[in-house]
């Protein structure tokens, strides 16, 4: 018999989705987000995925009324492996091919926000209670560092992550993507996510377990998770929303202003355009999308994952434009 444990994260040989165990691989991107609806006791059906949600409410007397009354958690608690089979599965790959015959990396950004989201709840599971009250999203994509700008359509990939950092109700997950190819696994990106845990409702901040570093790597993790989130503070004070443009800033501006003057009439409303260049308001692209249920995440709200890709495609499909 396996334990609760056993059955939300990876072991070394197997994994367990809806009480199926798919023994001799890791898990693929279907099984991780099937496991994320059992977790929160989501529905594929729409119907029964809205009075899922709206049973969720009752969860909220669950919810730990300070950190410290959560048990600490290592990273390994945290990691897990799953694979994206598109060598193996040429019905797969069609969902990741652009008309390049190259990797939509728009997908690989939602496969990472799904596999982020996972890799928190696992963080924070407690082996109690049958599903989770944390309704946990994603904050912000902290840092993507590519390591390999090839991506091979036709060969599998595999992700692995974990926890690195925690605040009271934040987590730092850091993921990282290789791809098999000329006989072994080579590293493509490291992607570093932000989550925010909320209450059953989405509508209020919510505890997370203290984070306990073993040894002198993951200590250094830690550490790093720290100065990204210090980091993070300084950019949001310096954002336009609160301080005026440095002087740099200014100068910058100016010097593009003073390149599209027409010296002939030196007027605001005359301006000329430099050569090989394009007015930034004809260089806009705009998308619409209506949110059908179909694109939905497993707390009834549009799919974070899904944004990213569209957003992604949106500015590839722009830069192609005028690149």
């Amino acid at each position: 018999m396996f334990s609760p444990r056993f059955l939300l994260l990876r072991s070394a040989r197997s994994f367990c989705t809806g009480g199926v165990m798919k023994q001799g691989r890791a898990p693929d991107m279907m099984e991780v987000r099937n496991r994320l609806r059992e977790i929160v006791g989501a529905s594929t059906n729409w119907s029964d995925h809205q009075q899922a949600l709206a049973e969720r409410v009752s969860l909220s007397s669950m919810l730990a009324n300070s950190q410290h009354d959560l048990p600490a958690k290592t990273m390994k608690d945290s990691y897990l492996e799953v694979h994206l089979p598109l060598g193996s599965e040429p019905q797969l790959r069609e969902k990741y091919l652009t008309f390049h015959n190259t990797v939509r990396f728009g997908r690989i950004l939602e496969d990472l926000d799904s596999l982020a989201v996972l890799i928190s709840y696992s963080h924070t599971y407690n082996p109690v209670l049958k599903r989770s009250p944390l309704s946990i999203v994603t904050a912000l994509v902290d840092k993507i560092d590519m390591r390999q700008h090839i991506i091979y359509p036709d060969c599998d990939i595999k992700f692995t992550g974990q926890v690195t950092w925690v605040g009271k109700t934040s987590i730092e997950a850091k993921m990282h993507m290789s791809q098999y190819h000329d006989g072994a696994y080579t590293p493509v990106l490291d992607a570093t996510f932000v989550m925010v845990a909320r209450d059953p409702e989405n509508k209020r901040a919510a505890f997370v377990n203290p984070l306990k570093p073993e040894g002198p790597e993951e200590e250094k993790l830690f550490q790093q998770g720290e100065a990204n989130k210090c980091r993070r503070i300084e950019l949001s004070t310096a954002s336009l929303l609160k301080v005026a443009p440095t002087d740099e800033e200014r100068k910058i501006v100016h010097s593009l202003f003073l390149n599209t003057l027409d010296t002939k009439t030196v007027s605001f409303r005359s301006r000329v355009l430099p050569p090989n260049s394009v007015w930034m308001e004809d260089a806009k692209l705009k998308g619409l999308e209506i949110c059908h249920p179909q694109e939905r995440n497993i707390f009834n709200r549009i799919f974070g994952g899904f944004l990213m890709r569209k957003a992604y495609e949106l500015g590839w499909a722009n830069a192609c434009s005028f690149g």
